[in-house]
């Protein structure tokens, strides 16, 4: 009945998620529009860099909308592991976004240098707007991904944090413009180039953090302490030999070797091991399913065993 709970409760916030995705999007195709037409007509280098970033941020919230639908498809027989991984190539595809639009921002920037640029008061109006939005999504996103821990919505969040340095460069770099132009003529163009830098480094944060999810990176000890104490809490769990845990999108799959009573039956054995299962799924929500795979424990005599129906006995 826990891990039925735990699988509902995750359901629910895989939704929430999607919700969330599918907002922002709406929301940033607002605000790229916005900051595209004004950079456009007020000759914004910083502004249309910003815009561009922005146009990015809304494809980007499209692929984790995507990677979360995928990831929250049942498994089925050729995916025994459930489609998790959906999920973190769409993180993974977010922040090769991000480098590829850091990279191409610093380029038209830099090319940009020797023109001087004069702008219009109206350049702030969406960069301001901006900022208390897109603190308002960041937060959001932060708090939805660690609770449902989606390497994505938190990929994503990044995008908005990076969205937010970017239109705090632009903001500052226009005022400057504003307040001096023939003083500060390049304020705007150099203002881009630091857009495109800030994007580049944070696209390099999200791209290793996902790498390592794809090539089963280990979760930290504590979570791993999590796993073992679950697992030898079960009557009848004398030890655990090895216990391995891989990340498949949301969840993690745990492979766990048990010590038990050599002289037990394998029924006995088996009944142990099932409840060591079902003890890890049902306290440890993080985990999406568990294989054990029993061993003889090495431990002298005496010490306990459990009959398959909970009778439990001395040796």
């Amino acid at each position: 009945m826990a891990v039925a709970a735990n699988d509902a409760t995750i359901s629910r916030e895989e939704l929430i998620g999607r919700r969330i995705a599918l907002i922002s999007m709406s929301v940033g195709a607002a605000l790229a529009a916005a900051k595209l037409f004004v950079g456009i007509e007020v000759g914004s280098t910083s502004v249309l860099s910003d815009g561009l970033e922005a146009s990015g941020d809304v494809l980007s919230s499209g692929i984790v909308y995507a990677g979360l639908w995928l990831a929250s498809k049942p498994p089925d027989y050729e995916h025994p592991y459930g489609h998790g991984r959906y999920e973190t190539l769409a993180g993974l595809a977010v922040g090769a976004m991000l480098l590829l639009a850091g990279a191409a921002i610093s380029w038209h920037s830099i090319t940009s240098l020797d023109i001087r640029t004069h702008l219009q008061t109206y350049a702030l109006y969406p960069l301001i707007a901006a900022i208390f939005i897109k603190v308002a999504l960041a937060a959001v996103k932060f708090r939805t991904g660690r609770k449902i821990a989606s390497s994505s919505l938190e990929a994503d969040a990044w995008h908005d944090i990076t969205d937010l340095l970017s239109t705090g460069v632009a903001l500052v770099s226009v005022l400057l413009t504003l307040a001096n132009p023939l003083r500060f003529g390049m304020a705007d163009h150099v203002g881009g180039i630091g857009i495109g830098i800030i994007i580049f480094f944070l696209s390099v944060k999200v791209v290793r953090r996902t790498v390592g999810q794809l090539v089963d990176t280990m979760p930290e000890p504590v979570k791993m302490a999590e796993i073992r104490t679950a697992a030898l809490g079960v009557p009848g769990a004398l030890g655990i030999e090895k216990c391995f845990a891989r990340r498949t999108g949301l969840k993690y799959h745990v492979d766990l070797h048990l010590e038990v009573d050599p002289d037990m039956t394998v029924r006995e054995s088996h009944e142990i091991a099932r409840r060591v299962k079902f003890a890890v799924k049902g306290t440890v929500p993080w985990v999406a399913d568990v294989l054990v795979h029993v061993e003889p424990s090495p431990l002298p005599a005496p010490y306990t065993r459990v009959a398959p129906f909970g009778r439990a006995h001395g040796k």
